[in-house]
């Protein structure tokens, strides 16, 4: 239901289909190319019916008329989870709320909506699907991911439901996103064999992987992005650590 969006959000809902572009524009060729075959053995894995079928939520909340010139409110905010560190795969990782699909859902949006509802109590009868991203292969997972953008005035109170699959469960402010200074690069073991990518360091998180590349997409395609210092890369671990309570460096 894209007319639904509100006026700051119509900039990223009107251009949704640039998402996947805005992934890319700053990969080294070298790093294009792995997307690039990531993007061949998702359609390769579709076709042999490899993988599962997953859908992940990216709910906006925040008033419905923006600042007269133009950008976010200042209580904008976004929902993210962080998982468990008990879990057996990506635990303590930050996520948007979703999971895998059941049978029984119609569709990514039905998925999305289902698990944001079983991760955080969130009631989705508030809450409007706008549009939904381009469907991604995560490899290491084996899932077919589709991200479903959706925006609520108020959706409500929302809290850990299951302790042994969440930890935390946050209204993140938009705002935080767009401070250049908690923004970073992320890789993950050797840098030499691996490639860096967006992250964003918050008071209870680390952003990064999946999910720290869609939130960086969608702040470039909204308009929204601050110039930035793309040269500060740290290794995960390094990184994790200073993950605290002002989040300082």
């Amino acid at each position: 239901m894209p007319d639904e969006s509100p006026s700051w959000l119509r900039p990223l809902v009107d251009n949704v289909g640039q998402i996947p572009e805005a992934y890319r524009h700053r990969l080294p060729a070298g790093v294009l190319a792995m997307v690039t075959a990531s993007k061949a053995a998702s359609s390769m894995a579709s076709l042999l019916g490899d993988g599962r079928e997953a859908a992940v939520l990216v709910l906006f909340s925040g008033p419905e008329s923006g600042p007269a010139a133009g950008g976010v409110p200042d209580d904008a905010d976004l929902l993210l989870t962080v998982r468990a560190s008990t879990l057996r795969h990506h635990a303590g990782q930050a996520a948007f709320p979703g999971g895998a699909s059941d049978p029984t859902d119609d569709g990514p949006v039905a998925t999305a909506l289902r698990e944001a509802h079983e991760e955080t109590g969130i009631d989705v009868s508030r809450l409007h699907p706008l549009a939904t991203m381009e469907r991604t292969f995560i490899a290491p997972s084996r899932f077919h991911v589709v991200p479903v953008l959706a925006y609520s005035p108020d959706p409500g109170p929302v809290a850990v439901v299951d302790e042994t699959e969440t930890a935390i469960v946050s209204r993140v402010p938009v705002r935080a996103f767009i401070n250049p200074d908690n923004r970073l690069m992320v890789y993950r073991g050797n840098l030499g064999r691996r490639w860096a990518g967006p992250a964003f360091l918050l008071n209870q998180m680390l952003v990064w992987g999946f999910t720290g590349q869609v939130i960086s997409a969608v702040l470039d395609v909204a308009g929204w992005a601050r110039p930035w210092d793309t040269t500060d890369i740290l290794e995960l671990d390094e990184a994790m650590v200073l993950v605290g309570e002002d989040g300082s460096r």
